[in-house]
């Protein structure tokens, strides 16, 4: 065996380490946004909001989260992820405590203690994306960022599954205590676990240190040339397609316990147990396409075919999905339609997710951070129009009939304009 094959080999856990510990930091993050999507049906009750009051409280986490997306990307580009994500862990698991005394306090409160969670939760994903740059090599990045990326499925599992029985044997508020404790313990396990970059782990041997100090060297970025990243069609095919994609995932995970309890008649508990199984059809769904995606390159299929097809089969799908849900006329028929709706959409961890460290490994953190800026807009736009539409009309049919035309132009913008050409040096 080669110094070098040796060496690669004996760096794969700490690899391994890296991407797990990113996988629950963002399995954490959507625990603690997602509570309030089941929580807010009693929230509701108990201080007699509408429908567009809801929205306004559901779409006030993501107004903090876009205002904070481009700093926070400049702040990782100046201290590094590891930092960076570790405070923001320990800021947004202390705004999911404060979150009952605030909503008792007033609508205001409510408000503000979102907003700054949303603030917090806006590093998440620039820092992994500029973590991963830094320790994996290409044949590793796809199934890397889909298993991260199933940590959107995964928090949101446990949060839907656990908040029945939370709210019923302690109220909704205890949903927010026990979520945001949870969140502290691990803030504080970051720090001592993950390390910024492979040259500076201190449990690498002198000869592995030497190899993935020059990925590190290779992958450390100077100052972001905005300007000719802005000007590329390929950059652009990324944050079109976050936008895209992100309206469905928005869509479905602030409103589809509501939906399954308005529409299809289910208690609390049911609506958020219901709602389980399309995220857990995202997990398998992304976490497949992500392995199977870097065993086609491994065998020397085109990378920018597979981007491709990956992408315009997750668009397309979930806009199949979300019609066929409109029509369904029982549980059963609505939770299979919005399982394929999910299923396509968590295709993306191998469409233009991992495409950010195709085009720009150098700047990927970054580079997410302006393409999750404009992904977090439908979680403005999207989730404050559908409280408004439903006071409207009184059904979702409007609603996902406006997403799946969003994901027909993301598909049209990304078969047009996508590349895995790097367009920077």
């Amino acid at each position: 065996m080669t110094t070098t094959a040796a060496t690669t080999r004996s760096a794969i856990p700490k690899r391994l380490i890296l991407v797990v510990m990113c996988f629950l930091a963002t399995s954490i993050c959507y625990v603690d946004r997602v509570n309030i999507s089941v929580a807010v049906i009693p929230m509701a009750e108990r201080f007699h909001w509408s429908a567009t009051t809801k929205g306004a409280v559901l779409t006030s986490f993501f107004i903090g989260y876009l205002l904070a997306m481009l700093p926070g990307g400049w702040l990782i580009a100046r201290f590094g992820g590891r930092l960076v994500l570790g405070f923001a862990l320990a800021a947004w698991s202390l705004a999911t405590v404060l979150t009952p005394a605030a909503a008792f306090a007033g609508l205001p409160f409510l408000i503000a203690v979102r907003v700054a969670m949303g603030v917090a939760e806006a590093a998440t994903f620039p820092a992994v994306i500029g973590l991963f740059a830094r320790w994996l090599p290409s044949t590793e990045r796809s199934r890397a960022v889909a298993l991260q990326l199933g940590g959107i499925p995964i928090g949101t599992i446990v949060g839907l599954s656990a908040a029945g029985g939370v709210i019923a044997t302690w109220g909704w508020e205890a949903m927010f205590w026990l979520f945001g404790a949870g969140g502290l313990v691990f803030a504080g396990l970051w720090f001592v676990i993950v390390h910024e970059a492979p040259g500076r782990h201190p449990r690498i041997g002198a000869g592995e240190r030497d190899l993935l100090a020059a990925r590190e060297a290779a992958t450390t970025p100077g100052p972001v040339p905005w300007r000719t990243l802005l000007s590329k069609r390929p950059v652009w095919a990324i944050i079109i397609s976050h936008f895209c994609s992100n309206w469905t995932l928005y869509l479905m995970l602030t409103w589809m316990p509501s939906y399954l309890h308005d529409v299809q008649h289910l208690d609390v508990g049911k609506a958020g147990l219901a709602a389980v199984l399309p995220w857990a059809c995202y997990f398998i769904a992304g976490n497949a396409a992500g392995w199977g995606c870097d065993a086609l390159v491994a065998r020397g299929v085109s990378l920018l075919r597979i981007r491709k097809v990956v992408q315009t089969v997750a668009l397309l799908g979930a806009s199949a999905g979300l019609l066929l849900a409109a029509q369904a006329t029982t549980p059963t028929g609505a939770v299979a339609m919005l399982c394929l709706a999910l299923a396509a959409n968590g295709l993306i961890s191998a469409g233009f997710a991992a495409n950010h460290l195709d085009i720009a490994p150098r700047y990927a953190g970054p580079l997410y951070a302006v393409s999750n800026f404009a992904g977090t807009m439908p979680g403005i736009i999207g989730v404050y129009i559908t409280g408004a539409l439903l006071d409207l009309t009184g059904g979702y049919g409007w609603t996902f009939a406006a997403a799946a035309g969003v994901n027909v132009v993301g598909v049209a913008v990304w078969l047009a304009w996508a590349s895995v050409d790097p367009v920077v040096d």
